[in-house]
């Protein structure tokens, strides 16, 4: 009515420019293709182009907020909770490339999967498309990984660069495996 007086209460929070920690305020509809989920991890299918966490430019839309926005949705996670657990990713795949990103949803199952990670319990493997007929037909690349800072790339050398790391492709085309060429 006239004259009376209303008070509402903002949280800074809401005036707060967006960062990596809390781009999840801005998801109202998760993108997930979730391939497996249960009380500890959620293992993703992340589609080319998609940014695992922000990298040189400064985006809300990745996968870890994502899946942040899609935990606090189901009521998984809550953000506010003091000394609370934030979803991590126990592994990233690059912007361009596609495939299966693992969450934890709790610090131990990220404690756990890390180092399984790290003592090569986990296999990675990578399907690639070429064009013509690799000869032979299975082999071995090696080569020096290498990552521009300025231009945000990574790139294979055949020489050590500063702050290179020696990388190893084993290569098997379908058609040595007996599948299609």
């Amino acid at each position: 009515a006239e004259g009376d007086t209303v008070r509402v209460y903002l949280s800074d929070e809401f005036f707060e420019a967006p960062r990596e920690e809390n781009a999840w305020r801005k998801i109202t509809a998760p993108r997930l293709d979730i391939v497996y989920e249960d009380e500890n991890i959620l293992l993703v299918d992340k589609k080319p182009g998609v940014l695992c966490h922000s990298a040189g430019e400064w985006s809300w839309n990745t996968l870890i907020a994502n899946i942040q926005a899609y935990l606090r949705a189901k009521g998984e996670w809550d953000p506010a909770r003091e000394n609370g657990f934030a979803p991590a990713l126990c592994n990233r795949i690059d912007r361009n490339t596609g495939g299966i990103v693992i969450a934890a949803k709790n610090a131990e199952a990220l404690r756990i999967l890390n180092q399984k990670i790290k003592d090569r319990e986990i296999d990675k493997r990578y399907l690639c498309i070429v064009h013509g007929t690799p000869r032979p037909a299975s082999g071995r690349l090696e080569g020096q990984l290498f990552k521009n800072a300025k231009e945000n790339r990574v790139y294979v050398t055949k020489t050590p660069q500063k702050g290179s790391k020696t990388c190893i492709t084993l290569y098997q085309t379908l058609q040595s495996r007996g599948g299609l060429s």
